[in-house]
């Protein structure tokens, strides 16, 4: 058993130091000059080197020296006890050795430390990663699907608060997808470009009007895939993440980031890389799509350019208001206003779907009232003529070899053709054109915003229920009406107003 040892008298220089396992009292610190070893002092030492168990000595001071006296035999009880606590310390050991090699990502450009599971910081991040996105409402993206030969390439922006993604495709392995795409959540319109550069560029912050088509996204992969990732990286609720990992620390364009490895909620791969910075902005992204195509998106976060839908995605989106004293006039004198024109020759476009591009030319008369026109299915090359009544839609097909304007007089085969009710969206555009002659919009409208035909023409668009919108001239006259369909496209129909409707819509008119 050990005697207690005894504290010194000293002055303030010296303190106790309790004593160590396995070990004698040891000196405090002072300012006290270190004592010479004494000749009993080096026998102690050549004692403990030879085996020996010294005394313990004590200096005329009263402090005790270390010589050992004190501690306990080292029995067999203290033995195993030493022999466990190396086992578990081994297994702890080659434990976290295993558990590092599984979670060691080689060949990390920049990697420093070890991969670890987040942090709840990092954690808060990832989950408002999505949030951020849809608060700084637009960014610049680079998208790459694919690797080698087979790589996609999509150069444009994303906005979050409309939703609303602009890209120009190219690469090697764009193939029939070379072009610019325009896409919301429920749409997918593309502008085919064959002759275009391999490399892609931004694309023109104005986008055409022209040669666009509906493009049915293919669930999984190709641009419905990269429009759904894109798109569903804003959103306005968190999603705090079920696990995670920190990889390693990073720059994204000059800015410090954490490289996290979480699910995210657009993206299949339930293990895609994340370079997310101190803001939770995302600036890059790894991952796979859902079909198993690695992709990266790389986020430009000061490119923040507005974004012009075109028109058959419903076109610049305005400060919408109620209309004035004014604009509310000129909307309920549109029903005399088109009667008093009698009728005008119209163009249609139509984005129907992939396989039912729709262009139309012909004449509406709102005397008959009646619309006659010939319409070309674009992809397939179908042609049809179509006459329409309110309620009531005839058709009769043509040589897909025939003109693009309808002949003069009416076909007999069309006037006494079977009429059933309205098929399709273009024969419901038509349907409310002729409809909008009897009685003015009813219902609370919306005016959405000014704008411009051909740099020429001043127009307010006008929103009523039912989905429609009118293109109203200062003056009254309407030079556009346009129909929102299901999938969130709007198809329009053109009018030239103030000339007349033409012989076809006459004979209409006669055939009633």
């Amino acid at each position: 058993m050990s005697r207690p040892h005894r504290l010194s008298a000293r002055g303030d220089g010296d303190q106790a130091v309790p004593r160590e396992p396995g070990r004698g009292h040891r000196r405090g610190r002072t300012s006290t000059p270190t004592r010479p070893a004494t000749v009993a002092g080096r026998r102690r030492r050549a004692g403990l080197l030879a085996g020996r168990r010294s005394t313990l000595t004590t200096r005329p001071d009263g402090d005790p020296e270390l010589d050992g006296t004190d501690d306990p035999p080292d029995g067999p009880d203290r033995r195993r006890i030493a022999l466990a606590a190396l086992v578990a310390a081994a297994a702890i050991s080659a434990a976290t050795l295993v558990a590092g090699l599984l979670t060691w990502i080689p060949g990390r450009t920049g990697e420093t430390g070890t991969a670890r599971p987040l942090t709840a910081a990092e954690a808060d991040r990832v989950a408002a990663l999505r949030v951020t996105n849809l608060r700084d409402v637009r960014a610049g993206v680079r998208v790459t699907v694919g690797a080698g030969t087979a790589r996609t390439e999509l150069v444009g922006w994303v906005d979050w608060a409309r939703p609303l993604a602009y890209l120009d495709v190219g690469g090697p392995g764009a193939g029939g997808d070379r072009g610019l795409v325009q896409a919301t959540a429920s749409a997918l319109l593309v502008r085919p470009d064959p002759g275009a550069l391999p490399t892609p560029a931004r694309p023109p912050l104005v986008p055409p009007a022209d040669r666009w088509r509906m493009r049915s996204p293919a669930g999984g992969h190709g641009l419905g895939a990269v429009r759904d990732l894109l798109i569903g990286l804003g959103a306005d609720r968190v999603d705090p993440p079920a696990e995670g990992r920190w990889l390693r620390g990073d720059r994204a364009g000059g800015v410090p980031v954490d490289v996290l490895q979480a699910p995210l909620a657009p993206l299949g791969d339930p293990r895609p890389a994340l370079w997310v910075d101190a803001d939770a902005r995302l600036h890059r992204l790894t991952g796979r799509l859902a079909d198993g195509t690695p992709v990266t998106v790389d986020l430009t976060r000061a490119d923040r350019a507005t974004v012009h839908p075109v028109d058959a995605l419903g076109g610049r989106a305005g400060q919408p208001r109620a209309p004035t004293d004014d604009e509310a006039a000129r909307l309920a004198a549109l029903p005399a206003r088109l009667r008093a024109l009698g009728g005008a020759p119209v163009a249609v476009d139509a984005p129907l779907a992939p396989s039912a591009n729709l262009r139309a030319t012909g004449t509406v008369n709102w005397a008959s009232p009646s619309a006659y026109l010939a319409v070309i299915e674009e992809g397939s090359g179908r042609r049809t003529l179509r006459w329409v009544r309110p309620g009531r839609v005839a058709e009769v097909q043509r040589s897909p070899d025939g003109p693009a304007t309808p002949p003069a007089p009416v076909p007999a085969a069309l006037l006494a053709a079977p009429a059933g009710p309205p098929g399709d969206d273009l024969d419901r555009l038509l349907d409310a054109a002729l409809r909008a002659a009897r009685r003015a919009p009813a219902g609370d409208a919306v005016r959405v915003r000014e704008d411009r035909l051909g740099d020429r023409t001043t127009v307010d668009v006008f929103e009523v229920p039912g989905g429609r919108r009118w293109w109203l001239d200062r003056g009254g006259l309407p030079h556009r009406l346009e129909l929102r369909t299901g999938p969130g496209v709007w198809i329009r129909l053109d009018l030239t107003a103030g000339r007349a409707a033409g012989s076809g819509g006459s004979a209409a008119s006669t055939a009633r």
